[in-house]
């Protein structure tokens, strides 16, 4: 299959293309069935000879290109309706009746905020204008109306809060929000390329508006993507600011599979400037190696790394309620274990060479052995919660019972 994307150096054009690149070169192993042979990928730049060539053999077209912001108003009408026209001009000239997709706005519904929305209209009429060209040459058309988008690569201070957002506040720049309650919906850019790749096995979702509400539908006219989120101002500024705090409290927040956090911190971070990409975490270090915490979580405890120097013994403790794992990932360890209430040692001889996790129970007293001369020891450690200074849950006891 050959595909045609206009408006490819723009924030969905960019995106669509590398996965659509990764289908090609066969990088990408999730979707069986789907052969793509070319990316003929056409923008601002290109030429009309280009156009005319890539309209002439491609098996499905993406129109992306558009115009959001422009100096005069006259300009969306052009930009939006004017080259959809010459687009679908130059698909009759090669007599090309392959699928075409059109990025349309939910502001061409006209209604509400949006109805008088020079921007709205003039994708109105492109829309109508794909309509009219499938009732005409009989190709299939996808007319989608996309909400705000977001995600990586969206630029900043241009048509995106959430991009300008996450852009100043990686930057410790200044944010405006005049209204926190003002709720957006909103759709991530993975999901909206899956849909794109959906639409290319013809599997795309179709739907009906009523005004800006989707309504579910087979034969619906328009299509439209079926995972978006709604959030309001207020709660995006707060999860992002609880982003940016993470290099210091190393709190990692919830981000459950599919939720709208885990996508906006994905999001967060693309627009990290090269001076925080890397930051330095607090050693506790002593003449016996080093502690370091990694890193915590919402509501399942902390990671952190042990490093022991040769010989060295480390732990003597045990908890009431806290447990761990221990998993030693460089050199040669003894890890022993007691109830406290026993005189039964269990041992553990451990290596990087083997990775295995070992737990530390609750109610037994536990230590690590560097069993190397030479070598430092390095231990992944993890426990169910995160370390409270005023209520620890520690106490000291060796692991080897006293002899009487």
């Amino acid at each position: 299959m050959k595909v045609l994307i206009t408006g490819a150096k723009g924030f969905v054009g960019r995106n669509l293309c590398v996965q659509l690149k990764n289908i090609r070169d066969g990088k990408a192993h999730c979707y069986d069935g789907l052969t793509i042979e070319e990316v003929m990928e056409y923008d601002l730049g290109s030429t009309l000879e280009e156009l005319n060539l890539y309209c002439s053999k491609a098996d499905f077209v993406f129109n992306l290109a558009g115009v959001n912001r422009p100096q005069e108003n006259e300009e969306f009408m052009k930009g939006n309706f004017g080259f959809a026209s010459c687009l679908l001009d130059t698909l009759k000239k090669y007599q090309n009746v392959c699928p075409v997709m059109l990025s349309s706005s939910t502001q061409a519904s006209l209604t509400g905020r949006f109805g008088n929305s020079e921007y709205g209209r003039s994708k109105k009429a492109g829309e109508e204008l794909f309509f009219d060209y499938a009732k005409e040459t009989g190709a299939k058309v996808l007319v989608y109306r996309f909400p705000n988008l977001f995600g990586k690569w969206c630029r900043p201070n241009y048509n995106s809060a959430v991009a300008t957002f996450c852009h100043n506040i990686a930057n410790n720049l200044p944010i405006q929000v005049n209204d926190p309650n003002v709720e957006l919906e909103l759709l991530y850019i993975d999901d909206l390329v899956e849909e794109m790749i959906a639409a290319l096995r013809g599997e795309e979702h179709h739907c009906e508006f009523e005004g800006l509400e989707v309504i579910a539908s087979e034969k619906g006219r328009y299509c439209y993507c079926p995972i978006t989120h709604k959030v309001t101002l207020g709660r995006i500024v707060e999860l992002l600011y609880a982003y940016k705090e993470q290099s210091q409290t190393l709190l990692m927040p919830e981000i459950p599979s599919g939720s709208f956090s885990k996508k906006l911190y994905s999001t967060y971070l693309s627009y990290l400037p090269k001076e925080k990409v890397c930051f330095p975490l607090d050693m506790n270090i002593d003449q016996r190696g080093s502690f370091t915490e990694l890193l915590k979580t919402a509501g399942c405890g902390q990671f952190s790394v042990n490093v022991s120097k040769p010989g060295i013994t480390k732990g003597q403790h045990w908890h009431n309620t806290k447990w761990e794992f221990f998993i030693v990932v460089s050199g040669r360890a003894l890890i022993q274990e007691r109830r406290i209430d026993s005189d039964e040692v269990l041992n553990f001889e451990v290596s990087g060479e083997k990775i295995e996790a070992v737990h530390m129970l609750p109610g037994y007293t536990h230590n690590i052995i560097n069993l190397s001369d030479t070598e430092n020891l390095v231990t992944l450690m993890w426990a169910n919660e995160v370390f409270d200074s005023s209520h620890p849950d520690t106490y000291f006891e060796e692991v080897e019972p006293k002899k009487m």
